[in-house]
């Protein structure tokens, strides 16, 4: 009978537990969770951003679509002090467009662009090293599971952390549907 309960008990405990953790793999997460390194290896929390619109980019230095640069500094620009922010993060996953270092990836991005917005560590979007950010932004309720299908694929985060939209590459930056939700989520604050 005691090996029994026993065998019982510990049945239990594993389904409880399996089920826990079966539920923390689906629970949707907030942005602000997330640590992350800047482009000098300093470690960097997003709750750092908490209570910003953010709009979060995978770029590349030589790619067909580098020249969203130029439109993403404009709208950082113009929306900066209504509390926006971009976090661009470098990423050589799609045919070896960013191979530079995180020094010669700053040094490109102030020459060329004048970017001033924050850039981040260079990092895996795709496959089994893709960093954990970008693993919750693209398998998430808000919009859906996909991998990123290019450079400059951008999520835009409500005030709040939650992924409020994804747009793809070719998308401008300074497009009226952009620029529109990133209004709305201004607003929203």
């Amino acid at each position: 009978m005691y090996k029994i309960a026993k065998i019982l008990m510990i049945s239990i405990f594993l389904f409880s537990t399996i089920s826990a953790a079966e539920g923390e793999g689906t629970k949707m997460k907030n942005v602000y969770d997330f640590e992350v390194k800047n482009i000098d290896g300093k470690d960097v929390k997003l709750s750092d951003f908490e209570g910003k619109v953010l709009l979060i980019v995978n770029v590349a230095s030589k790619c067909g679509y580098t020249h969203q640069y130029d439109g993403l500094e404009k709208i950082y620009k113009n929306y900066k002090d209504k509390g926006f922010e971009i976090l661009a993060f470098p990423c050589n996953d799609f045919g070896g467009q960013e191979p530079g270092t995180n020094k010669e990836i700053v040094e490109f991005c102030t020459t060329n662009f004048g970017v001033s917005f924050p850039m981040f560590d260079k990092i895996k979007v795709l496959g089994k090293e893709k960093a954990p950010l970008y693993e919750f932004l693209t398998t998430n309720e808000a919009t859906g599971k996909g991998d990123i299908g290019w450079n400059f694929e951008k999520f835009l985060i409500s005030a709040d952390g939650k992924i409020a939209g994804r747009y793809k590459s070719g998308l401008s930056p300074e497009s009226k549907e952009l620029t529109s939700a990133i209004e709305r989520q201004l607003s929203n604050k």
